[in-house]
């Protein structure tokens, strides 16, 4: 890591001088402090990458400064500095997570190959952990609609359990991301997560690929292969696109169910295995079971607990937040420059059909990330058939589920056709519509029509102040 950011805790001067220039001359950047408690306070305020510590210190010791550092920040490397008299308190420090620890008279040769290996370690842990941050925010379940807080409420609570569960929904919507939240709030988290795309893989490998083969089974079989149950033992088994799996394989995922037993293609042996299963489908399996292409007996199995992705014209109010979650996400992982996107944009998107649900707006902002040159994403920005006027969507009642839902979308869209109609000037579009500001602020960041890019009025004061031409009296007239 170059410049990691040192911070040096002793109460003997001469050390801290003395680690300072050396420190200094291999250009890395160093404070000091010269207790503990003073240490702390240094820590809070700079965060650094590395400290060296002192075991031995009047006051806030060694073992205790440490044990604060690692509450604050674990991912901080600490490099204790004993005496002779100190060697167990700095095996102890050792155990309570210290990097390493140098022995006083510090040999300069030590001190700067300590340091340089805590560096690379420091290093290799943060970018993990970046690493890992953007993986999560990629399978991140986004939104707030009714319909996303109903499905999120059911997954946690279908989580704690080893039910089998049966995702099912239109193409795009997300139902890996629903498989991936139901293994991660389980208690088979620390397990294996297996995706099996069902419908990628050839009828003739697919067994193999389940259940895995022996050498010599088939042709190409050069070696024994264990199968995807086998390597999710103990976790969760994610069987997308179930549907187009062969009635042959239906009969052997139905006997893992049933019986928790597997058997390797070309093999007697029997296998038991302790996996959870949640299978998904964009095909209407009764009807396939009607039709002789799936069996009856299993899709009972898999539906114990069935869960609906909803489909993204179900849960229009959560554009903007995706599509805020996708410029983060994309200018993070691919270092993109960050765009705004104008309120028409934002607009044209919630009109528009999005016959591959989440996924294709995905694509769709992901591509206007790259093809767009000026900062601010517009309309002239969109392709020709979002750019036409949006014809008016035909309103039905069925397609909402519940009451809620009905009253959470009609009163979004009233907010909109609102702040449209008063160019998102926000006192007037309060007081027009008779509710106080903060409440329409509220209300806006609730339906996300307010986001960090801002689909806000330029100048408009932030809720709970006001314009300086406003008197109390006038204020108090638009409820602010």
């Amino acid at each position: 890591m170059e410049n990691a950011k040192i911070l040096v805790i002793d109460d003997e001067k001469n050390i801290l001088e003395s680690i300072n220039m050396v420190l200094s001359y291999e250009n890395y950047p160093v404070e000091t402090a010269s207790s503990g408690i003073d240490g702390i306070e240094s820590f809070k305020h700079i965060r650094p990458d590395i400290v060296l510590l002192d075991v031995k210190m009047p006051g806030f010791d060694g073992l205790q400064v440490l044990q604060t550092i690692k509450q604050l920040e674990p991912l901080t490397e600490v490099i204790m500095i004993s005496g002779h008299s100190g060697i167990e308190e700095a095996m102890e420090a050792s155990r309570m997570g210290a990097f390493d620890f140098l022995e006083k008279p510090i040999s300069r040769e030590k001190l700067i190959l300590t340091v340089r290996n805590a560096a690379e370690k420091a290093a290799l842990m943060r970018e993990n952990v970046s690493l890992r941050t953007i993986t999560e925010r990629k399978h991140e379940l986004i939104g707030r609609s009714p319909a996303i807080e109903k499905l999120k409420q059911m997954i946690d609570k279908v989580a704690r359990t080893q039910s089998t569960v049966l995702i099912t929904g239109e193409s795009g919507t997300g139902k890996e991301l629903i498989a991936r939240r139901l293994h991660q709030l389980s208690q088979r988290n620390k397990r294996p997560f297996v995706q099996v795309n069902c419908a990628a893989i050839p009828d003739e490998l697919i067994e193999s690929e389940l259940f895995g083969h022996e050498k010599g089974s088939f042709t190409g079989a050069f070696e024994k292969k264990p199968g995807k149950f086998e390597i999710s033992h103990r976790g969760t088994i994610f069987l997308d696109e179930i549907g187009d799996l062969s009635l042959k394989a239906q009969a052997k995922v139905l006997r893992v169910l049933e019986e928790g037993e597997i058997q390797r293609v070309g093999s007697a042996e029997i296998k038991k295995v302790d996996v959870r299963v949640v299978a998904a489908t964009n095909q209407d399996l009764k009807k396939k079971i009607a039709d002789g292409e799936f069996r009856e007996d299993l899709f009972f199995r898999l539906n114990v607990v069935p869960v609906y992705s909803p489909a993204l014209r179900e849960r229009v109010d959560d554009i903007p937040l995706l599509v805020d979650h996708f410029v983060r996400f994309f200018t993070e992982e691919n270092n993109y420059r960050k765009r705004l996107f104008e309120p028409g944009v934002i607009e044209a998107f919630t009109h528009y059909p999005w016959k591959g649900n989440v996924r294709e707006l995905r694509n769709m902002v992901e591509r206007l990330l790259i093809m767009t040159d000026s900062r601010t994403i517009g309309m002239r920005d969109l392709p020709e058939e979002m750019r036409a006027a949006p014809e008016k969507e035909e309103f039905s009642f069925a397609r909402f589920r519940e009451w809620k839902d009905f009253k959470h979308f009609t009163e979004m869209r009233f907010l909109q056709e609102k702040l449209e109609q008063f160019d998102f000037n926000i006192s007037r579009t309060a007081r027009e519509i008779g509710i106080p500001r903060s409440n329409l602020y509220k209300k806006m960041e609730q339906f996300g029509i307010m986001t960090e890019n801002g689909v806000k009025a330029a100048g408009e004061p932030p809720p709970g102040e006001t314009r300086e031409e406003e008197s109390p009296d006038s204020a108090g007239k638009d409820g602010s």
